[in-house]
């Protein structure tokens, strides 16, 4: 009996100890100060929705989605949805930041870049991505970028979390 009980106990060890550092699990990421801080920091989505252009003859702004540091509406003329405008809080977002950093082209002092080709973007401040989105073939270029200019990207660059 003491035998048995004393080759089970081995058993026991040398099973535990070939698995000891195998897991096939990945422990989960631990949050530094620096990210709790950066969280803190995305603005609420209903905090945007004060910096998008204002209504205007023929064209209407239907807010469509709002989260945490993230505000979308439809541009609509004349009922019909022709362009799609987001507000995005990035500073949790290295890699949205950094698709600005070789862009040599600006719009009303911001950089710009584009997104796809219905796409057209600016960075505010290190912080906000201001994004106008072409839904039809008839909303070019030149209207997304006017459309950008209409934000209030002025109070926009002073909006601190």
């Amino acid at each position: 009996m003491k035998k048995t009980k004393l080759i089970y106990l081995f058993l026991v060890f040398a099973f535990f100890t070939a698995c000891k550092g195998k897991t096939t699990e990945t422990p989960p990421k631990q949050q530094t100060a620096t990210e709790e801080v950066k969280e803190e920091q995305v603005v609420e989505g209903g905090d945007l929705n004060s910096f998008f252009p204002k209504e205007q003859a023929g064209f209407s702004i239907v807010f469509t989605q709002e989260k945490d540091g993230f505000a979308q509406a439809d541009l609509k003329k004349d009922g019909q949805a022709v362009a799609t405008l987001a507000v995005s809080d990035v500073a949790n977002n290295s890699s949205a930041v950094a698709k600005f950093a070789k862009s040599t082209a600006k719009l009303a002092g911001y950089p710009l870049t584009k997104s796809g080709g219905k796409g057209t973007v600016i960075l505010v401040a290190d912080k906000y991505q201001v994004q106008v989105r072409s839904i039809s073939n008839d909303f070019t270029e030149a209207m997304r970028k006017e459309w950008i200019e209409k934000f209030n990207l002025s109070g926009l660059s002073k909006l601190k979390k």
